[in-house]
């Protein structure tokens, strides 16, 4: 296995701590409202590496947070607590919020076949914990506290930008105008490990501690779980580019601190899926939301192989258009699989991420030179830090092949353990019957469409896409033209 480590900022042989065993942590949502598909877009890669990690034969245990206290608006100590922003908003208490969004969180997971984490800590679990942490951090002099909270001082922590890459001025977050400065900070870069002086009346979330009652800073809930459920030494963090120059930056200072020795590995990060006027957010344009796309009448792992079509590391640009070519592409390669299971007399066996090696050994084994290729070039294509477009492809070239059909079925099941595409389960027939004047109806809105697209106006493009949707009607734009299927 070979992978992108952010900290060197090159591609390395992966090697754990310990031998086949992996240790890796996820950085988790903050649940105050529903994740939209750009954040959904990191867990699915997580997802994939998670999985391509034991199909390449490494025993893994995945934590991941749940942050259900604190975390301001921005991964700086500054803007609104998003818990309470959620709780006023839904006229709701916080733990109503964070119970409900956690739950829909899972559900959109589960749409997505992304699979769950081996252990999912919710932060307000672990209170005692970052006590803890916070008082040797204290012992060991790396915090001073002012005005009632306490701090993380920079200052005494040498590698602080070894992340990053960056000086302490670029450091700094983007300040907003309408955001006090905390002025009893040291440094700028100082960061919060415990609040007593909230900045937000009627703050419901508080614990007793050492220093007063007050709730933890964002940052200390990833080093503390992670030291609880990891131990003390992490073989790969994960999370999005956005994290690299606060968040994680700020978790390795405190952890190496309280350790005393090196923690993380391999750093992991995923790029933004991003739309045509930049990085997708919930507070940018239309909020989308797998909900969202199910309503426009996408099935959910349309988009997966949307997302698996590109490399994690590379920015990835969404449009309803892109979106409808790849639900295209994935019913029609759906279609083939299963078709090609039916016929072959397969059923589903109960095979699940974790048995690679019962299906290495009892479904591989009798495969022909020509099937086995295909497997080393599909896991090549893993191994090749995660390349899942091209192990999309050897999938087609499975379909391409010349070996038995049965084959054929057996190499769909391996590999759909990781793509989690449901290759081998029917879907619906993409050949509906269509009435003369639904033809007519569609070929004028084509028109219409086309006209709108060439002025840019795209609310009434827009608008025809939906109308499509709703009868069921998929467009794919071509070079040729417009082409549609029902």
């Amino acid at each position: 296995m070979k992978l992108y480590n952010s900290m060197s900022k090159s591609i390395e042989a992966f090697v754990p701590y310990h031998e086949n065993e992996v240790k890796l942590y996820t950085c988790g949502p903050t649940v105050y409202n529903y994740a939209h598909i750009g954040n959904l877009r990191t867990y699915i890669h997580e997802d994939i590496l998670q999985k391509s990690l034991e199909l390449l034969g490494y025993d893994v245990k995945r934590v991941m947070n749940i942050t259900d206290v604190g975390h301001l608006e921005s991964d700086a100590d500054d803007g609104e607590d998003k818990m309470l922003k959620g709780a006023l908003r839904e006229n709701k208490t916080v733990w109503q919020i964070a119970q409900y969004y956690t739950d829909a969180f899972f559900k959109d997971c589960e749409k997505l076949n992304i699979q769950k984490p081996d252990v999912v800590a919710k932060a307000t679990d672990y209170i005692d914990k970052y006590i803890d942490f916070i008082k040797t951090l204290e012992d060991k002099g790396y915090t001073y506290s002012a005005n009632g909270n306490v701090y993380f001082d920079i200052s005494k922590f040498d590698r602080y930008t070894a992340l990053s890459k960056m000086n302490l001025e670029e450091l700094r977050v983007a300040h907003r105008d309408d955001v006090e400065e905390d002025t009893f900070k040291k440094n700028p870069q100082d960061f919060v490990l415990w609040f007593t002086k909230s900045k937000f009346e009627n703050q419901a979330m508080k614990w007793d501690s050492p220093w007063g009652v007050g709730y933890p800073g964002w940052h200390i809930e990833c080093s503390v779980i992670s030291l609880t459920n990891l131990g003390e030494q992490l073989d790969i963090h994960c999370g999005g580019v956005d994290h690299i120059p606060v968040h994680h930056t700020n978790e390795i200072a405190q952890t190496e601190s309280y350790t005393g020795k090196p923690w993380t590995k391999y750093w992991w990060h995923a790029e933004f899926l991003i739309e045509s006027e930049g990085k997708m957010s919930k507070s940018s344009g239309e909020f989308l939301t797998v909900s969202l796309l199910e309503k426009k009448g996408y099935d959910p792992l349309s988009y997966r192989y949307f997302v698996l079509g590109s490399h994690y590391r590379k920015q990835l640009t969404f449009s309803y258009d892109s979106l409808d070519m790849a639900q295209n592409a994935y019913f029609k390669l759906r279609k083939r699989t299963s078709a090609l299971a039916e016929a072959n007399g397969y059923q589903a066996k109960g095979k699940t991420a974790r048995n690679y090696t019962d299906m290495s050994s009892k479904v591989l084994s009798g495969l022909t030179s020509e099937a086995k290729t295909l497997v080393e070039k599909f896991k090549d294509c893993l191994a090749d830090d995660l390349n899942t477009a091209n192990a999309l492809t050897v999938v087609y070239d499975v379909l391409k092949a010349d070996i038995k059909d049965t084959e054929k079925v057996d190499l769909f099941e391996y590999m759909d353990t990781v793509l989690s595409l449901k290759l081998l389960e029917p879907v619906e027939s993409l050949n509906a019957e269509v009435s003369d004047d639904e033809v007519q109806w569609i070929e004028a809105q084509l028109v219409k469409r086309a006209e709108a697209k060439k002025n840019k106006d795209w609310a009434t493009a827009d608008a025809i896409r939906d109308a499509f949707k709703e009868k069921g009607i998929t467009i794919i734009d071509t070079p040729e033209g417009a082409k549609w299927q029902k």
